[in-house]
Protein backbone atom coordinates (compact mmCIF):
# COMPACT_ATOMS: atom_id res chain seq x y z
CA UNK A 1 0.00 0.00 0.00
CA UNK A 2 1.28 3.47 -1.23
CA UNK A 3 0.00 6.16 1.33
CA UNK A 4 0.94 9.71 0.53
CA UNK A 5 0.12 12.78 2.57
CA UNK A 6 1.13 16.61 0.74
CA UNK A 7 2.50 17.59 4.30
CA UNK A 8 4.99 15.10 4.13
CA UNK A 9 5.95 15.42 0.48
CA UNK A 10 8.71 18.30 -0.63
CA UNK A 11 6.57 20.36 -2.92
CA UNK A 12 8.38 21.27 -6.50
CA UNK A 13 7.88 25.31 -7.32
CA UNK A 14 7.96 26.54 -10.80
CA UNK A 15 9.93 29.73 -12.02
CA UNK A 16 6.12 31.53 -12.32
CA UNK A 17 4.81 29.81 -9.25
CA UNK A 18 3.18 26.97 -9.17
CA UNK A 19 3.40 24.52 -6.29
CA UNK A 20 2.99 20.78 -7.56
CA UNK A 21 2.95 18.03 -4.73
CA UNK A 22 2.91 14.64 -6.71
CA UNK A 23 1.22 12.11 -4.45
CA UNK A 24 1.49 9.76 -7.02
CA UNK A 25 3.01 8.78 -10.29
CA UNK A 26 6.23 8.13 -12.00
CA UNK A 27 8.13 10.73 -9.45
CA UNK A 28 6.30 9.77 -6.34
CA UNK A 29 5.70 6.06 -6.87
CA UNK A 30 2.93 4.24 -5.85
CA UNK A 31 0.84 3.93 -9.49
CA UNK A 32 2.45 3.56 -12.90
CA UNK A 33 -0.77 4.22 -15.22
CA UNK A 34 -1.67 7.31 -14.00
CA UNK A 35 -0.46 10.63 -11.59
CA UNK A 36 -1.89 12.81 -9.47
CA UNK A 37 -0.78 15.82 -8.35
CA UNK A 38 -2.19 18.64 -5.55
CA UNK A 39 -1.08 21.86 -7.18
CA UNK A 40 -1.51 25.18 -5.82
CA UNK A 41 -1.46 28.99 -7.45
CA UNK A 42 -1.29 31.50 -5.52
CA UNK A 43 -3.58 35.07 -6.06
CA UNK A 44 -1.89 36.55 -9.28
CA UNK A 45 -0.16 33.22 -10.48
CA UNK A 46 -0.66 31.07 -14.00
CA UNK A 47 0.51 28.21 -15.69
CA UNK A 48 2.31 28.64 -18.90
CA UNK A 49 0.33 27.96 -22.02
CA UNK A 50 1.28 24.04 -22.64
CA UNK A 51 0.15 20.73 -23.93
CA UNK A 52 0.69 17.07 -23.42
CA UNK A 53 1.47 15.02 -26.75
CA UNK A 54 -0.11 12.28 -24.91
CA UNK A 55 -1.30 12.62 -22.03
CA UNK A 56 -4.80 13.27 -21.28
CA UNK A 57 -5.04 15.12 -17.71
CA UNK A 58 -8.15 15.67 -15.53
CA UNK A 59 -8.55 18.90 -12.98
CA UNK A 60 -10.66 18.56 -9.82
CA UNK A 61 -11.03 22.13 -7.95
CA UNK A 62 -10.46 21.97 -4.31
CA UNK A 63 -10.43 26.28 -3.41
CA UNK A 64 -10.63 29.16 -5.13
CA UNK A 65 -11.84 30.41 -8.83
CA UNK A 66 -9.98 29.47 -12.06
CA UNK A 67 -9.97 31.26 -15.64
CA UNK A 68 -8.93 27.92 -17.62
CA UNK A 69 -8.07 28.47 -21.44
CA UNK A 70 -8.14 25.34 -23.82
CA UNK A 71 -6.61 26.15 -26.99
CA UNK A 72 -8.96 29.11 -27.78
CA UNK A 73 -11.80 27.98 -25.40
CA UNK A 74 -11.58 29.86 -21.94
CA UNK A 75 -14.26 28.82 -19.23
CA UNK A 76 -14.71 29.66 -15.95
CA UNK A 77 -14.20 27.28 -12.62
CA UNK A 78 -15.15 26.98 -8.80
CA UNK A 79 -14.77 24.28 -6.07
CA UNK A 80 -16.26 21.26 -7.36
CA UNK A 81 -15.98 21.60 -10.44
CA UNK A 82 -13.74 19.03 -13.14
CA UNK A 83 -12.74 19.87 -15.98
CA UNK A 84 -10.84 17.44 -18.95
CA UNK A 85 -7.97 18.13 -20.87
CA UNK A 86 -7.48 15.88 -24.05
CA UNK A 87 -4.08 14.95 -24.94
CA UNK A 88 -2.78 17.40 -27.54
CA UNK A 89 -4.59 20.19 -26.09
CA UNK A 90 -3.02 23.74 -25.43
CA UNK A 91 -4.03 24.31 -22.00
CA UNK A 92 -3.41 27.45 -19.04
CA UNK A 93 -5.02 27.52 -15.82
CA UNK A 94 -4.91 30.85 -13.96
CA UNK A 95 -5.64 32.34 -10.17
CA UNK A 96 -8.74 34.14 -11.02
CA UNK A 97 -9.59 35.16 -7.17
CA UNK A 98 -7.55 36.89 -4.18
CA UNK A 99 -7.08 33.71 -2.19
CA UNK A 100 -5.13 30.40 -3.58
CA UNK A 101 -6.20 28.37 -6.34
CA UNK A 102 -6.03 24.67 -5.37
CA UNK A 103 -6.77 21.39 -7.58
CA UNK A 104 -6.13 18.20 -8.46
CA UNK A 105 -4.34 17.10 -11.67
CA UNK A 106 -4.43 13.63 -12.61
CA UNK A 107 -2.18 12.26 -16.18
CA UNK A 108 -2.75 9.39 -17.89
CA UNK A 109 -0.34 8.26 -18.64
CA UNK A 110 1.94 9.40 -15.37
CA UNK A 111 3.25 13.24 -16.18
CA UNK A 112 7.04 13.78 -15.95
CA UNK A 113 8.41 16.70 -16.98
CA UNK A 114 9.07 16.08 -20.40
CA UNK A 115 5.58 15.12 -21.23
CA UNK A 116 5.03 19.14 -20.98
CA UNK A 117 5.26 21.37 -23.75
CA UNK A 118 5.39 24.64 -23.90
CA UNK A 119 4.08 27.07 -26.40
CA UNK A 120 5.33 30.34 -25.23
Amino acid sequence: MHVRNPASIKPIISPHGEIVCELMGAAAGGTRQHSLALITLPAGKQSLRHYHPQAEESYTLLAGNARLTLNDEVVNLAPGDSVAVPAGCVHQIANAGDDDLVFLAVCVPPWTPECSVFVD
